[in-house]
């Protein structure tokens, strides 16, 4: 009987494409979940005999053994068995026959090659049959991945664009993200980041062997999408100044930035900040099969010192003292939260899990954040695995302002404990709205049990020394806090203020706005207003003043008064960075040494509108209007429009818009012609060296060709 030998694999990609939710990954390999049946057919050189079986081996990563379940050895069985590789022989006609083959819910995710044998009394060399790739699964329910909504597995692992939240509490702004997580060569270049991380150059045999565990994974994913430790995928920059790289506003999704870093040998991509970083992350993680989604906190804590609370420094005009002041409150910071079992925690902490890749804070001597299980948050059970503390108070710590006086003593100014972690946000499952889901992050702010929270997180974080001295915080330059300080609140003044717009703050023009200050008792009142404003990055950190003046106002029982505040364009036009962003400060000096600060953070509006002039189908050209708006009172030339869109266009797509006059509209029409069908964002920006970029996006839905 001769011997048997392969001559053909036919890896039945559409079927498997199909039951495994990854036909929409291009490219000639075949790519599957774990803890679920794919099928391939062998051609052979002559039928299989009833007393033949095949032996197959898969095996994953460079020194693969089964003793650290990277390499696993099975014959053809009839009996299903859940926790180990398995193959099965399903039909068989002539020289053909159709196996199916499990991996098991917990399979380290990867690259594996198959190879077969057959089990007589002759040695046989194994036939190499080609490679596939391993993913998670959150369809199968035994693996540690698996959420059980099927909208939220097409909106978390499948859906290739998204929206992430920018600007300031009270003023939201949805920006389109093209994640792009089934482009050309990103499946490649996602794994090759795992094979990037410092514990796989160091030992890469024990570190794929950690690759079945989703902990272990976004862990090292939050590592390697900051360039800190490791020559990750992107650089950050925060002080607004972008030579030699792009500006973190100018990327428009995570498939340019990864093609980049790995074109480019691994040399990290200038430059991102923090929903950059949270965007390319998204791709990575739903590329590999875990539910993945963006979220944004405004009023963000950068607690540095762990003590739950920011302290911040400010002089008599409320200005920021940044050589005091190492916590700070960004005007929104933005991070992924993916979902799996927490087997290291327990039970009742699985779920959502925060995890985050801005560079802020070392974990464990490298710069990566989480997962932080958001329910341990909730309770403040800051005590567990991973970052808890820092993830804590960037929702939930205490704001608290000191007034630094020239005798270099301190006072602190009423603060406020509900200002940190407002309108936690992602995007709507299967819409374009926004969610708040800051109720999964804290109890209701004030509420008993929330302030019973943070009194258990702060006790979780300071252990108090039995002789019964209280347990003190160090801060750089030598000055502590008592943790008992931060749980007491200041004196309430008796006045309160507030800034109110009175006319929208758009781009180009100037600002009017008025301080309205209310006094609170039946006494006539003397009270010192010390304004200031500055242009600020989102990160509230201030690039260049452009307000300074005191008013003494005079206010009767009860009575309230309105400050006039204008800033011309003038003023700001210079200093304004690509975040648009102004912080206004009154630090109102009451008599009886009472004192009060008001803040506002301003976001200069801007406008573009795009339509979609006709139905989009696959294959077919149609064409799309944007109109654009000239923001400021001169003249503006060079400016141009930069479209991307997963599934409309290859690519970039740049396009020159003619001078435009002070405050002049224009409209400017282009084609795409759509190649996936669906949902698809198409996103626009309108660029110019005048002002910064002023973006735009719009849903299409595109059908199949008839």
């Amino acid at each position: 009987m001769a011997g048997l030998r392969v001559t053909e694999v036919d890896w039945q990609r559409l079927r498997n494409g199909t039951a495994h939710h990854t036909q929409e990954y291009p490219g000639s390999n075949l790519v599957v979940r774990r803890g679920q049946r794919f099928t391939f057919t062998l051609e052979l050189n002559r039928p299989l005999e009833s007393e033949e079986t095949l032996i197959f081996t898969v095996e994953t990563g460079p020194q693969a053994s089964e003793a650290l379940h990277t390499k696993a050895v099975f014959q053809t069985s009839e009996l299903e068995r859940g926790d180990t590789w398995m193959a099965v022989k399903e039909a068989q006609t002539e020289n053909t026959t159709t196996f199916s083959l499990a991996s098991p819910p917990n399979a380290v995710i990867g690259r594996y090659q198959l190879s077969a044998r057959v089990s007589s009394r002759r040695k046989h060399s194994d036939r190499k049959l080609g490679e596939f790739v391993l993913l998670f699964n959150p369809w199968c329910p035994e693996d540690d991945v698996f959420l059980d909504s099927e909208e939220e597995r097409q909106e978390y692992v499948l859906n290739d664009s998204g929206i992430i939240f920018r600007g300031v509490e009270k003023r939201i702004r949805a920006q389109g993200w093209n994640f792009g997580q089934f482009e050309e060569d990103i499946l490649n270049i996602c794994l090759s980041i795992l094979d990037r991380t410092p514990s796989y150059q160091d030992d890469p045999a024990t570190d794929v062997s950690h690759r079945h565990d989703p902990v272990y994974i976004t862990r090292a994913v939050s590592a390697m999408v900051n360039s800190n430790n490791d020559r990750g995928v992107v650089q950050g920059q925060w002080q607004g100044k972008y030579g030699g790289g792009t500006s973190p506003l100018h990327w428009r999704g995570s498939v340019a930035i990864l093609h980049k870093w790995f074109k480019g040998r691994f040399k990290p991509v200038k430059y991102g900040q923090c929903w950059v970083f949270a965007g390319v992350m998204c791709t990575v993680l739903r590329c590999l099969g875990i539910a993945t989604r963006v979220v944004s906190n405004f009023n963000s804590a950068h607690d540095t010192d762990r003590n739950l609370s920011v302290d911040k420094y400010v002089d008599s005009f409320g200005r920021t003292l940044e050589d005091l002041t190492e916590d700070s409150m960004w005007n929104f910071h933005v991070w992924n939260e993916s979902w799996f079992a927490r087997r290291d925690l327990g039970p009742s902490y699985n779920g959502w899990q925060v995890l985050d890749a801005t560079p802020q804070e070392e974990s464990e001597g490298v710069f990566r954040c989480g997962p932080a299980s958001v329910t341990a948050i909730r309770e403040g059970d800051v005590h567990l695995a991973h970052d808890g503390p820092f993830v804590f108070a960037e929702v939930n710590a205490d704001y608290i302002t000191w007034l630094w006086n020239e005798d270099e003593s301190r006072e602190r100014v009423y603060s406020d404990t509900k200002k940190i972690g407002r309108c936690i946000s992602t995007k709507a499952v299967g819409s374009d709205s926004r969610v708040d889901i800051t109720s999964l992050y804290k109890y209701p702010e004030g509420s008993r049990k929330e302030r019973q929270v943070y009194s258990k997180a702060v006790k979780k974080l300071f252990s108090v020394e039995a002789s019964g001295r209280r347990a003190r915080v160090r801060r750089g330059g030598g000055r502590g806090l008592w943790h008992d300080d931060l749980l007491e609140p200041a004196t309430k003044p008796s006045i309160t203020g507030k800034f109110k717009v009175l006319e929208p703050p758009v781009l180009g023009h100037d600002l009017k706005l008025a301080l309205c200050l209310t006094s609170l008792t039946s006494r006539a009142q003397r009270v010192q207003v010390n304004l200031s404003g500055a242009t600020i990055l989102y990160t509230r950190r201030p690039v260049a003043e452009i307000l300074h003046e005191s008013h003494t106002v005079k206010l009767g029982p009860e009575e309230e008064k309105k400050i006039p505040i204008a800033i011309s364009y003038s003023q700001y036009k210079e200093d304004l960075t690509e975040d648009k962003k102004i912080l206004l400060a009154a630090m109102c000096l009451v008599t009886k040494g009472e004192k009060l600060l008001v803040e506002k953070d301003i976001t200069l509006e801007d406008f573009i509108t795009i339509k979609v002039l006709g139905p989009a189908v696959v294959g077919v050209a149609v064409a799309v209007e944007v109109m654009v708006l000239n923001p400021l009172s001169e003249r503006v030339k060079d400016c141009s429009l930069m479209v991307e869109g997963s599934g409309l266009l290859q690519g970039q797509l740049s396009i020159d818009v003619p001078s435009l006059d002070p405050q002049e509209k224009a409209s400017v029409q282009f084609k795409i012609t759509p190649f996936k069908s669906g949902p698809r964002q198409l996103q626009v920006d309108f660029v110019s060296p005048h002002f910064p970029d002023i973006k735009g996006f719009v849903i299409i839905h595109v059908a199949t060709a008839k």
